[in-house]
Parts: C-alpha cells; structure tokens; sequence
C-alpha cells in the first residue's frame, strides 16, 4: 500500500470499503479536493514537516491549521469516501 493510501486511511474515521488504488484515487481525489488540500495531503503523505508545507503552499500558521480541518472533514465526507473507495 501507498503512502497517499496510508495518509487517507489515518484520516478517515470510518472506512467501509478498501481505497482505490493510487493511478485511480488520484483523480478522485482531484474531483473532490482543492488544490492546495491535494497538496496538503500529499505533503503529509510525504511525511514532510509542517513548517515546509505551509511554506510550500503559502500559508500562515492560522490558515495551514484550517486548511488541515477542511481536509480531514472533507476525507471524512460519505461522498468522498465513495468516490475514493472501490
């Protein structure tokens, strides 16, 4: 399993169903997602600090901190979690 699968699945509370694999969840997940929280994503996946994310993306402490909660709650979405699962 992917490090990008690996990341989701920390975040998502409950999971139903296995997650796509990656040449298949990276469109989903660009269908659901904002740039910025792709990128986001993925740096975490990268397991890359916080510090050079949000100077990688151009945010201040107070937007890096609502942009990870707009992404968790977006990953957590039954939506979402259709859209990235098999």
């Amino acid at each position: 399993m992917n490090s990008l699968q690996k990341e989701i699945e920390k975040h998502i509370k409950k999971l139903v169903h296995p997650l796509k694999p990656e040449e298949e969840l990276l469109p989903a997940l660009k269908a659901k997602l904002t740039k910025k929280e792709l990128k986001l994503l993925k740096g975490w996946a990268e397991e890359a600090p916080a510090e050079s994310i949000r100077i990688k993306l151009n945010l201040d402490e107070a937007h890096y901190t609502n942009l990870s909660g707009k992404l968790v709650k977006k990953l957590n979405q039954e939506k979402t979690k259709q859209a990235i699962s098999l």
